[in-house]
């Protein structure tokens, strides 16, 4: 409140001087400003005087190009300590100087100041630039919506105490300081730290944001990113040998039930694991348990990937459909391909020899005994069905399709700013979601069930639950378009990626935002969570590899090398490799073991950039001309992946 009325209380300081007690009395009362807020004020006369000129040096048009370029210079000048840090001033500068020409009816003053220095701006914000030079009168400040987003917010720059020091003493020099000091003062936050100044990697590594840098007391909120512990999983049979004989006849191994035991012990508990009971989850039904031993049975089985181990390929191309099939999703077992389509239909394939099968006829299931153990079964048509099912009901270009963790839902997302849950046991549609005002880009499923999210168009992103027909929470703080989201593993934390270029991180249980993320150079088109919880990753032209625990980068990956934005993204089920796939038709893997370790070690407490993507990079596989769709690891690590042809080029 001070900062912003600091104006109003030198004109109200002034009034009061000369004993004009009516007009300081209507001017108070407009203005909602009570005897606090001006009882410890006493501005000096100098200070009142220069305050009350500001309009007059402010409304000369040639004043601002001269203070850019005197802020320009003193940056140039400085040392390298100082000027990197120093040098992120110059765009919000640039903005506002742009907006109070434009405010003051100086159009052309406007644009010539837009034309010399802003190609200087920073690559990441000529497209945010563009946007805003089309506003070139006041009254279309409103309808611009970047124009809007600098009016109403702070622009965020973090300076190192030396760095302040050293721009408190360039503004006091200057004959004519009001230009810059009122843009500093009215619309950019600056969050000094102790310290040396940054290095230009450094500063580089968290720019990017529409507002600047996250402030620092946003990150502090402590995250719980470990996993839940799981049910007791000694209530889970384990296979037995004639199980094992009929999975794998050619290879009996009479000796395989001593390995199960592993999967039988009781899980240690991790201490940065959120309490079982902080929101509330669905208890297991016995399909699911049944579920979730097959999924330990199948993990022990599973290949340990790493830069001389890596996993194999299988790549799934959907043929005569380059223009239409936007998404793919394939379930949790790897049985079942979901494709979402540009014509409103949702197409589900069985990756399997078994065929999709629908539900008795009503009259067919009066027949069956409700009570009996395998009533699922029995439901169930006895003969085979098709290899592919069509489930038609959306108006609009589907753009995201989901299974639940036990393949018997799939949720997924259009344009008609709808969401529907689809039953893959009456292959149709069971529930139609309705809370977005405009498109929906992504919806994911809790990794436990019950519970799934979305974001869109409308810069917010929900939390539903199967059994509510509202949200539960709805997450507003993105600038822009949510493009994607994705429960953590622990399913207590929603990410969400935005084209504000920011990710931000989401407690389920108080709705709050518990971490903002700085960093990309372009819109964020997918995330992913580390199995073990702590790390996120997250894509738009570059990868960067987050830490949950400080909120901080640890690596940026292809940030010279990805010719095309990555649309998928995935982690081994081991946490050793990360896979990515691009629209350059490439599927890349990466050393995620080497830069978990080396970002957890002492000399990483530096908060310095790893960027040796050569160091990094495993290998990368060209397909022959199918952009990646999605990716997925199944549960004995292979990798597979999900493309369209697009034809020879």
């Amino acid at each position: 409140m001070a900062e912003k009325s600091t104006p109003l209380l030198a004109v109200l300081q002034l009034l009061r001087k000369y004993n004009l007690k009516g007009t300081e009395e209507i001017l108070r009362k407009e203005a909602s400003l009570g005897d606090a807020e001006f009882v410890n004020l006493d501005l000096p006369d100098v200070e009142i005087a220069s305050i009350l000129t500001a309009h007059h040096t402010e409304s000369d048009p040639y004043s601002y190009e001269s203070a850019y370029d005197a802020l320009k210079k003193f940056i140039d000048s400085s040392l390298d300590i100082y000027k990197y840090e120093l040098s992120t001033l110059l765009y919000p500068v640039f903005v506002h100087m742009y907006l109070g020409l434009v405010l003051y009816d100086h159009t052309e003053h406007a644009l010539n100041l837009v034309e010399k220095f802003g190609p200087e701006q920073e690559d990441y914000y000529q497209d945010d630039l563009k946007r805003l030079s089309t506003v070139t009168k006041k009254d279309q400040i409103k309808g611009n919506n970047i124009a809007e987003i600098y009016s109403m917010n702070k622009f965020v720059v973090q300076l190192s105490r030396d760095a302040s020091s050293q721009l408190k003493r360039f503004i006091h020099e200057q004959k004519t300081p009001s230009i810059i000091l009122n843009i500093i003062n009215n619309h950019i936050q600056l969050e000094v730290h102790d310290g040396p100044g940054r290095t230009q990697a450094q500063v580089r590594a968290t720019a990017g944001g529409i507002l600047g840098e996250a402030v620092k007391n946003e990150n502090k909120t402590k995250v719980y990113y470990g996993l839940l512990k799981e049910p007791d999983i000694q209530m889970l049979t384990a296979p037995t040998e004639d199980e094992e004989e009929e999975e794998t006849p050619d290879k009996p191994k009479k000796k395989k039930p001593k390995k199960d035991y592993n999967f039988v012990r009781k899980p240690k508990s991790d201490p940065n694991a959120p309490p079982n009971d902080r929101i509330p989850l669905p208890e297991l039904k016995e399909a699911e348990k049944i579920e979730k031993g097959k999924a330990l049975r199948e993990a022990s089985k599973r290949v340990q990937l790493g830069p001389d181990a890596l996993p194999s390929i299988c790549f799934y191309t959907l043929l005569n459909s380059a223009n239409n099939a936007i998404c793919a999703d394939i379930c949790d077992d790897s049985t079942m391909l979901a494709v979402g389509f540009q014509n409103s239909s949702v197409k589900v394939w069985t990756l399997t020899p078994n065929r999709l099968r629908g539900m008795k006829s009503a009259e067919k299931l009066q027949d069956i005994d409700k009570e009996a153990g395998d009533v699922l079964v029995r439901i169930m048509e006895e003969r085979d069905r098709d290899t592919n099912r069509t489930l038609y009901g959306h108006s609009g270009p589907v753009y995201r399709v989901g299974f639940d963790p036990y393949k018997t839902l799939l949720l997924s997302c259009s344009e008609d700013s709808t969401i529907r849950l689809w039953s893959l046991q009456l292959w149709t549609c069971l529930v139609v979601y309705r809370g977005h005002t405009w498109a929906v880009w992504d919806v994911r499923w809790s990794p436990h069930g019950h519970y799934f999210a979305s974001a869109g168009h409308d810069r917010a992103a929900r939390l539903w639950a199967t059994d509510h027909h509202q949200p539960l929470r709805i997450f507003a703080g993105h600038l822009a378009d949510v493009d994607c989201i994705l429960f953590h593993p622990n399913s207590n934390y929603i990410a969400t990626g935005s084209s504000d270029r920011t990710v931000r991180l989401w407690d389920c249980l108080t709705g709050t935002q518990v971490r903002i993320m700085t960093g990309h150079k372009s819109p964020i088109f997918t995330l992913s969570f580390s199995a073990c919880g702590r790390w996120l990753a997250s894509a738009g032209t570059e990868i960067i590899i987050w830490d949950l625990g400080s909120g901080l980068p640890a690596a940026v990956l292809g940030a010279a090398r990805l010719s095309a934005p990555t649309h998928a993204l995935v982690f081994s089920r081991d946490n050793t490799v990360l896979a990515s796939g691009c629209l350059d038709c490439t599927i890349k893997l990466w050393d995620f073991g080497s830069i978990s370790e080396e970002a957890t070690s002492e000399e990483a407490e530096s908060n310095t950039m790893l960027q040796k993507d050569e160091k990094y990079l495993l290998r990368s596989f060209p397909t022959k001309n199918s952009p990646i769709t999605s990716l997925h690891f199944t549960r004995r690590n292979l990798l597979l992946a999900v493309g369209t042809y697009e034809g020879s080029s």
